[in-house]
């Protein structure tokens, strides 16, 4: 039996994770959930799940929770960074599923990392601010990271046993491995008018082909921001570099990503896009669990389709590249710009285009810092999204 905590339990992760759990009770218990401020997601998850501790990062909300919860359900409301800090860490704790959305979700998944815990990461802004950090505090505590996005979980299933135990500091080539593909659907404007994308609305924008997800992630995959930052991810969790990584658009969705070998060998995972696979996968590995998610049925899959991504269509995609490229200061600077360009898209302050052009903005702002520590990454964070503020006010 596991003892779970889930960052971000009243979002899409957080419902799969449950829902994965509700098909195995036998093995897993939620000790902790952990939101932001949806009172009544939480307060029917507590009386679902009947969690030991229920953690809202909003105050206020924590203290409505408080006063809603059935007097006969033993769970305790708790806020406050410190109290997240503190139940992440918690001896009782075996397992971390990391999928709180963005900056927002960092100091709760390095404090896990730091505890040794079993990290299942669905935060990749984690990896994408403080890759180096991230990765040296995994190998120091002993944690264990296993990765949750579709993309890099079918990598991490694509590859060998000595990889996968060595992740941030296996070596690809002395595996045999020439490349890793990383595939993605290219969004709802894919096939667009690139002179129409200007007037694209916050809803076309979350109207994913294939995969539900929330308002923020469903954005980033329009603009292929998302993968960018799977870029930089992946470039941190199987220690590539550049001319290791490729990015293939695969419309369907079928192959979630894939890892070719020197011998000419290509070997992909492939499925349903459903998130509760690779969230089984992380939580049972090396074992196999039920999902809940049907097989894929060949016989209805029509086709299977790949093009290289067009960088004028996707511009983020192309400026998360570069920032790889440039290095710590970089990435965290686009991560921060782009969650302030994105939140002002989603409200209509600025086009679907300009979420590029203030994150082009940012980059070129970037502030010469020393990132030693998880406060030089936040207050780098800060002064991006102040940078990235002002250029919202230029635009308009």
């Amino acid at each position: 039996m596991q003892n779970m905590v889930i960052l971000g339990a009243t979002g899409s992760i957080g419902s799969s994770t449950l829902s994965v759990i509700g098909h195995n009770p036998e093995q897993y218990n939620v000790y902790g959930l952990v939101a932001n401020s949806s009172v009544d997601k939480m307060l029917a998850l507590c009386i679902e799940h009947k969690p030991r501790y229920a953690h809202m990062v909003d105050a206020q909300a924590a203290k409505s929770l408080k006063a809603k919860l059935p007097a006969n359900l033993s769970t305790e409301v708790i806020t406050g960074e410190d109290e997240l800090i503190d139940l992440v860490s918690a001896s009782a704790v075996d397992t971390v599923m990391a999928a709180i959305v963005g900056a927002a979700g960092l100091r709760s998944t390095f404090a896990a990392v730091k505890a040794g815990k079993r990290v299942l990461l669905a935060n990749k802004e984690a990896l994408v601010m403080s890759g180096e950090l991230f990765m040296n505090a995994t190998h120091e505590s002993g944690a264990t990271l296993l990765p949750v996005d579709s993309e890099h979980n079918a990598i991490f299933q694509c590859l060998p046993t000595e990889v996968q135990s060595n992740l941030g500091e296996c070596d690809l080539a002395a595996s045999g491995i020439s490349h890793i593909l990383l595939t993605g659907s290219g969004g709802p404007f894919l096939t667009a008018d690139i002179a129409t994308l200007d007037a694209m609305t916050p809803t076309q924008a979350c109207n994913h082909p294939n995969w539900s997800m929330g308002p923020k992630i469903s954005v980033d995959s329009a603009t292929m921001m998302n993968k960018g930052l799977e870029f930089i991810e992946a470039r941190w969790l199987f220690n590539t570099n550049a001319g290791q990584l490729k990015v293939v658009i695969h419309p369907q969705s079928v192959i979630h990503s894939m890892v070719q070998y020197l011998d000419g060998s290509v070997i992909a995972q492939m499925g349903n896009p459903d998130m509760r696979t690779p969230i089984a996968h992380c939580m049972s590995f090396p074992e196999r669990i039920y999902a809940g998610v049907e097989p894929l049925d060949f016989f209805k899959v029509r086709e299977l389709s790949f093009c290289e991504p067009d960088y004028h269509r996707f511009p983020c995609l192309a400026l998360a590249m570069q920032a790889c490229e440039k290095g710590q200061e970089a990435t965290t600077v686009l991560n921060a710009a782009n969650e302030i360009a994105v939140d002002a898209f989603l409200n209509q302050h600025i086009k679907f285009t300009d979420i590029a052009r203030v994150n082009e903005t940012c980059l070129e702002k970037v502030p010469q810092s020393s990132l030693s520590t998880i406060e030089d990454i936040m207050n780098l964070d800060a002064q991006a999204r102040v940078i990235a503020k002002e250029a919202i006010k230029a635009i308009n």
